[in-house]
């Protein structure tokens, strides 16, 4: 049985912690979170207390945001 994690064609996990996604789009993991609280964030599942963010939907959001930036009010 293979135990590691599916990777997407991306070249990465197919989902992502809160702190890869931080990493990913180069903001402090608190504003992440601040957004994703704010419902700023696409591609965010909750497993009970976990987050986890939908790499590839994180990706196409990040090129093609519009919106304010993560943390401000809109």
């Amino acid at each position: 049985m293979n135990s590691c994690p599916p990777y997407s064609s991306l070249g990465g996990p197919d989902f992502l912690t809160v702190e890869e996604a931080a990493v990913l789009l180069r903001v402090n993991r608190k504003t992440l979170y601040e957004a994703i609280r704010l419902g700023q964030v696409p591609g965010v599942m909750r497993l009970g207390r976990v987050l986890r963010i939908r790499r590839s939907t994180l990706v196409e959001w990040q090129s093609g945001n519009s919106g304010p930036a993560l943390g401000e009010k809109s």
